[in-house]
């Protein structure tokens, strides 16, 4: 099998291409969990600056990846890397985002069970990129066929449309999502990808009308004026020049040296056709023919003008959303599993951060105390569970605050009759939240602080960081949102719509029990520094980064347990040429196979454990066919069970010898069981499964 995998390797040239990698990594450490001074900060950050400077911007602890980015363009995402990832251990090949996908989605295959990959870090640190290297990997890997190709393909091209209509340039990236996006990947039994759906979270629509100094409006607009064909710009009324629109030109920065916009309209528009919008979808209905006449003040007209442009802008790009989903419906209606994506904005400061980054920095607030839900707690409770003390007890994190009191709040402030303004808002803050120590205003500050605020603005220390934010306009933002069609007089308590960040607040909650039903695997990006400047690593910054994100916190417990957990039968496999007893064959049972050879090499019994296993009793046949096995198409374990359970039933279909045996699995085991003759196990992975082998000789091994 292994000389197989050689010849099949060199034919596709990527042996050499392997040793380059695998002698190119040995620059640091690959794992963190392998750190000697783990404990050390600073040794943390020199790792990664020394891989960093050898453009190794992939590093793990244990199976959590940290990427650091570039900002240049890295030889390493190529077919041939693909391929090279494919089907390979977590642990057999140098750290990349490719091994991560690899495993999600060979795990969920053996497991069949669902799996999410978090993907989080601050604005402009790759989480985008890495999204679209997880899904461009998942095209290229998985099984081919021309209706599949036609899923596949929707998938990739569903990337670009949303970026034109939902990315811009800020200042700190050029292509940065000012949404968010849970995009969920259908596989049937097989690992084929069937579908897909995307979940969208809160539209940053006030850079519609709205751009800082050095910031752009969505992509789309420069892209349409740069890259519009002549014929689509006369019908619209436009002009090829983006200085005459005051909707693009605030930022003044119309023209980025990272962007060509006439190349990405032809982009974009090649997309949309893909995913199945024909030319009537694509064309814009301008009707000039109705003017209509309100007694509005000019504040007020450039009031209601922006509200409406941000109201269309924001339907559109739901329907936008929906239309893709329509496209990317799963058709194939047997078992499946899925893999979710979730590329959600990062945390923020900005010289003004208005309601928007408020809601930006929720989020991140509750992914975080996801994160260490999921992990750090989830981790000891394990260890407890299976009967393993772990030295240290890490227990003691938090998050700075939920933000849960500042929603309620606004939303009680909008809806709530007489003059509600932002300061009535802000009064109420104080009244609800004066005592607590991570929040403070102009008048509840001391001094010295109070220099830095000024009346209107609060500050919050979040986990990232302090963030002081405007309640100017707070209020006029959390409720224009959904405005309602309903004449004011008419409204009732049923009728008053549900102010923004109360809908955010349960999209988020929503979003929470998906990601809480299925197996984490965690990209944690970092930016190497503040300029988008290639080569260059910023200590300050990185080190802040992962301050706030835990990661320090998450090595001790990968430390503190254990980092490394391998199946039985995988152990024995790699390391079983160490021991004379487990070589060449181990004739056995796997788990005392692999205590022999731990032993063998002397490790103490408090630097490993054997995992507690289940045990199943299982009533079994022997069914006589030339070899006297029987042999059943199996996708796990279970169905294996239910499926020689129901044969041992039907005694008038087969000749059958009623028999009790038990055999043992632990979580992670791949899916099938083999009772063949101590060899090796004989399982062939088909295009419809495993191939499960059942012999008449009972041993399990």
């Amino acid at each position: 099998e292994c000389l197989k995998g050689t010849e099949v390797k060199k034919k596709l040239g990527l042996l050499d291409l392997e040793g380059a990698l695998t002698a190119r990594d040995r620059v640091g450490i690959q794992d963190f969990v392998l750190l000697d001074a783990h404990n050390s900060e600073t040794a943390f950050l020199d790792n990664l600056k020394k891989r960093f400077s050898e453009d190794l911007i992939y590093t793990y602890i244990g199976t959590l990846l940290i990427s650091v980015n570039p900002y240049k363009e890295l030889d390493m995402y190529s077919k041939k890397h693909m391929d090279l990832y494919m089907g390979v251990n977590f642990y057999e090949l140098p750290p990349h985002i490719y091994a991560l996908a690899d495993n999600a989605y060979h795990t969920m295959l053996t497991e069949a069970n669902n799996h999410f990959i978090l993907i989080s870090g601050e604005s402009g640190a790759g989480k985008t990129e890495a999204s679209k290297k997880i899904l461009q990997y998942y095209a290229v890997s998985c099984p081919s066929s021309a209706l599949l190709d036609t899923v596949r393909d929707r998938m990739l091209m569903s990337n670009p449309v949303l970026e034109a209509f939902g990315n811009a340039k800020t200042l700190k990236n050029d292509n940065s999502s000012r949404f968010g996006k849970y995009m969920d990947i259908n596989f049937n039994f097989n690992g084929d990808p069937t579908g897909g759906h995307i979940n969208n979270y809160l539209l940053e629509k006030s850079r519609v009308v709205h751009q800082n100094h050095g910031e752009r409006n969505f992509h789309i607009f420069y892209q349409l004026v740069e890259g519009g064909e002549e014929d689509l710009l006369r019908q619209l009324g436009l002009e090829r020049d983006t200085k005459h629109y005051n909707y693009l030109a605030q930022g003044e920065c119309s023209s980025v040296i990272s962007i060509n916009d006439k190349n990405d309209w032809k982009t974009v528009r090649n997309a949309l056709s893909v995913v199945h919008f024909d030319d009537t979808d694509m064309e814009v209905r301008i009707n000039r023919n109705r003017i209509v006449l309100c007694p509005f003040t000019v504040d007020h007209a450039i009031y209601v003008r922006d509200a409406l442009a941000k109201a269309i802008y924001g339907r559109t790009f739901t329907w936008l959303v929906n239309r893709i989903n329509e496209s990317l419906e799963n058709q194939d209606a047997s078992r499946k599993t899925v893999i979710g994506l979730l590329d959600i904005y990062g945390f923020e400061v900005f010289y003004v951060n208005s309601f928007e980054q408020f809601c930006i920095n929720y989020c991140n607030e509750k992914l975080q105390q996801l994160f260490i839900q999921l992990t750090l707690k989830a981790e000891q409770e394990e260890y407890e569970a299976e009967g393993i003390e772990v030295s240290d007890k890490i227990l003691n994190i938090s998050v700075s605050l939920s933000l849960c009191v500042c929603v309620c709040v606004q939303d009680e402030e909008c809806v709530r009759p007489g003059d509600a303004t932002d300061l009535t808002f802000l009064e109420k803050l104080e009244e609800k939240m004066g005592n607590h120590p991570h929040f403070v205003t102009h008048k509840l500050a001391d001094k010295k602080t109070r220099k830095t605020l000024d009346r209107g603005d609060f500050r919050l220390l979040h986990y990232a960081g302090e963030v002081t934010y405007c309640v100017v306009g707070e209020n006029d933002a959390n409720m224009q949102i959904n405005q309602p069609i309903i004449p004011p007089p008419l409204l009732t308590s049923n009728h008053l719509p549900l102010a923004v960040a109360t809908q955010f607040k349960n999209s988020l909650l929503g979003l929470t029990e998906i990601l809480m039903a299925k197996e984490a695997w965690y990209v944690r990006c970092l930016k190497s520094n503040d300029n988008k400047q290639s080569g260059k690593f910023d200590d300050v910054l990185v080190r802040h980064q992962v301050k706030y994100l835990g990661l320090m916190e998450h090595l001790r417990v990968r430390r503190a347990g254990f980092a490394y957990r391998r199946r039985y039968e995988e152990f024995l496999k790699r390391y079983k040429p160490l021991c004379p007893a487990t070589w060449p064959h181990w004739r056995g049972v796997p788990s005392e196979g692999v205590e022999k050879l731990v032993k063998h090499l002397g490790y103490q019994p408090d630097e490993y454990k054997m995992e507690l296993i289940l045990e199943f009793e299982l009533t079994l046949i022997n069914v006589l066919n030339d070899k006297g096995d029987v042999v059943l198409q199996c996708d796990h374990l279970f169905e294996a069970v239910t499926k020689l359970s129901v044969l041992t039933k039907k005694q008038d279909a087969i000749k059958a010898v009623q028999g009790s045996i038990k055999f043992q699995f632990h979580g992670g085991k791949e899916g099938f069981v083999d009772f063949s003759t101590g060899q090796e196990p004989m399982v062939y992975k088909g295009k419809n499964g495993h191939l499960t082998v059942v012999s008449k000789d009972f041993r399990v091994i």
